[in-house]
């Protein structure tokens, strides 16, 4: 009985002495910048792309630190579009732009970045599936009973979460809106770039490095020193690199004399990404390139590699197999960031649409083929066993 007195009174000079509480774990700083969230996947923090099917592709988002590669489609009208969308949501966001083109003025780039759709709906009226109807209804469906609890075939890829905007093509973005946005440019006409070349870097790339790099040291982006506001995330977007208008001459000669100069500045490109709070789209005409040994080096820096591949101009845009899509989309590579796996679609037979006011990505599915060449009564004979019988008698 003393000792149990003694143990007790031990425990209340503890309980009088400290105090135990339970605190709720507060979450990172950078987790409360806006339009980013944390990735289910790998914990790495990830913005939107502004294409909800887009972001379903390449895991849930674009990863903070990371370089998307797109190869542009032929007309370089969907990768264009694709760069579009990722500007426009980070204006929607309040991320900080830089946007580098050598053919179009930055200017104008922006002045056509698709306007925000407010009622947060990830597809339009058109595109949601239509409310089931009883089976006691007159306009149901009657089918066999063992067909009646298989699931609906999907085809439009989208997350259950909501995360990033819609946006509307068919309306260009306020300028009120897009003011509201710092955005930093770099159009290759305007800067001088003569006496930047170095050994394996040429002019226009090595200017463009060192503006990126003095962009995220003077704003805080690497962290070296506090940014004036609150944290936020730099995009990046950078068009057709790799064309004849950079000063390269990969897309002109089969044997190029500057074969290592946009390597070395993807190269250095994805070490600056990696230490800032920063995350890049970059396009580059890979149909034009001839050599695809550099092709194949280009996408191994980059940490997303997709492929366009427009019908435009095509057979395939006239076949009726393809007629309810514009082109098809290959994944070439896939990050794998702070895990051993990787999170990838179910299916690569990926397609993509522009409706009216959207582009969106989805499954790719044919119809079957019926045409007159198929049939089912011609029999394929086997080497050395003679004709069939076609009428065999039992």
């Amino acid at each position: 009985m003393a000792a149990h007195t003694r143990s007790m009174g031990n425990l209340s000079n503890l309980s009088s002495n400290t105090t135990i509480s339970f605190q709720k774990k507060t979450r990172s700083k950078l987790v409360s910048i806006p339009g980013t969230r944390p990735s289910v996947q790998n914990g790495q923090l990830i913005v939107s792309t502004g294409v909800a099917s887009l972001d379903y592709v390449i895991g849930g988002g674009l990863a903070v630190g990371t370089l998307l590669l797109i190869e542009e489609d032929h007309s370089d009208s969907y990768s264009h579009m694709l760069l579009r969308y990722f500007l426009a949501e980070g204006v929607v966001c309040g991320h900080e732009l830089f946007l580098a083109s050598a053919r179009d003025h930055p200017d104008n780039i922006m002045q056509m970045l698709p306007s925000p759709i407010l009622d947060n709906v990830n597809t339009d009226q058109g595109n949601r599936p239509p409310l089931p109807l009883h089976h006691d209804h007159p306009d149901a469906l009657k089918i066999a009973w063992r067909y009646q609890s298989i699931p609906k075939f999907q085809t439009t890829l989208a997350s259950s979460a909501m995360f990033g905007h819609c946006y509307d093509l068919s309306k260009p973005m306020e300028e009120q809106v897009r003011q509201a946005t710092k955005c930093h440019t770099f159009y290759l006409p305007d800067e001088k770039t003569a006496a930047k070349q170095s050994s394996h870097l040429i002019g226009p790339y090595a200017g463009l490095l060192q503006s990126i790099q003095a962009l995220i040291q003077k704003e805080g982006f690497d962290g070296t020193s506090s940014q004036s506001k609150v944290r936020n995330v730099l995009r990046v977007g950078l068009h057709s690199l790799g064309s004849a208008l950079w000063g390269d001459d990969l897309c002109c000669r089969e044997n190029p004399t500057h074969c290592y100069a946009l390597t070395t500045f993807l190269y250095a490109l994805r070490a600056l990404l990696r230490s800032s709070l920063s995350v890049a789209m970059v396009t580059i005409p890979s149909h034009l390139i001839q050599k695809r040994v550099v092709m194949e080096r280009i996408t191994r820096l980059s940490d997303i590699a997709l492929t366009l591949e427009s019908f435009q101009g095509s057979e395939k845009e006239t076949s009726p197999l393809y007629k309810d899509y514009h082109g098809l989309l290959q994944i070439c590579q896939v990050p794998h960031l702070n895990c051993l796996s990787c999170a990838i679609p179910d299916t690569k037979d990926l397609g993509f649409k522009l409706k009216k006011k959207l582009f969106a990505i989805e499954k790719l599915h044919l119809p079957p083929d019926l045409s007159e060449s198929v049939s089912r009564v011609n029999k394929v004979e086997l080497p050395g066993c003679g004709p069939t019988n076609k009428h065999l008698d039992f």
